[in-house]
């Protein structure tokens, strides 16, 4: 019994690390460029014990391990909102930001100009161009981004979008408000700058609320056999006291 209870155990905690992941994945519906995420199980068969004092061979207990969370890398639907500072990739790149802990990537193209006329992102960081943070004056209009990432304005050329891409996307470390850190960044060769756009999330909420659903009811399910096997449990151990008696 307390193998059942034990392999019903790693289930629930496998259902709960699943539950977080698809919570996430809802609450970033609506978030621009937002990549869900996926969760991965294998099957852990419990080393066999070596005492040969048993009547019979040992028997293998499999209990289920999560061991590993991969990003859902699918692009999601482009929408037009004819902002200039709108921006959206079609391809595998990631736009390059600077925040205070170094250099991260990220998909929301959802840009504006600061009060230094610094492009930044939604959190404030610097959009990193090929030579650095692009800045606008305050007199400047007209701003146009090519299809290679040239930016220009009124003022003429600005610099280029620092657009790259990874041999091993999966490498990637998801670090909060929609940034990615790590792996090897290479000049993007097959993404395209589309200005006037934004790349929504690709999370289909039909598709989140029925696995909710579902890891709910698988969760339920391995906490009724544990109250099943506590109960037989206790029945057992009632009936060899009354046996001892």
């Amino acid at each position: 019994m307390e193998n059942a209870q034990l392999i019903s155990l790693s289930r629930q905690m496998a259902l709960q690390r699943q539950m977080d992941v698809v919570a996430n994945n809802m609450a970033n519906i609506n978030t621009t460029g937002f990549k869900g995420e996926q969760l991965l199980f294998e099957e852990y068969i419990m080393p066999v014990a070596r005492d040969r004092t048993f009547p019979t061979m040992d028997q293998p207990l499999s209990y289920v391990q999560d061991w590993a969370t991969i990003h859902d890398l699918g692009a999601g639907a482009v929408e037009q909102t004819g902002n200039d500072l709108d921006v959206a990739l079609n391809g595998g790149g990631f736009f390059a930001v600077q925040t205070p802990g170094g250099e991260r990537w990220t998909r929301s193209g959802a840009f504006q100009i600061n009060g230094a006329g610094n492009l930044v992102d939604l959190n404030g960081n610097p959009v990193l161009g090929e030579g650095g943070p692009i800045q606008f004056g305050p007199e400047e209009t007209g701003i146009q981004i090519a299809a290679d990432g040239t930016v220009s304005s009124s003022a003429g050329a600005k610099g280029k979008l620092r657009v790259v891409e990874f041999a091993n996307p999966q490498a990637l470390a998801r670090e909060g408000k929609n940034l990615f850190s790590g792996g090897t960044p290479v000049a993007a060769t097959n993404t395209r700058v589309m200005q006037g756009f934004l790349e929504r999330s690709n999370v289909s909420g039909v598709s989140e609320m029925a696995e909710m659903i579902r890891v709910s009811r698988a969760y339920e399910s391995m906490a009724s056999m544990t109250q099943r096997q506590d109960e037989l449990r206790r029945s057992a151990i009632q009936r060899l006291g009354d046996t001892n008696a």
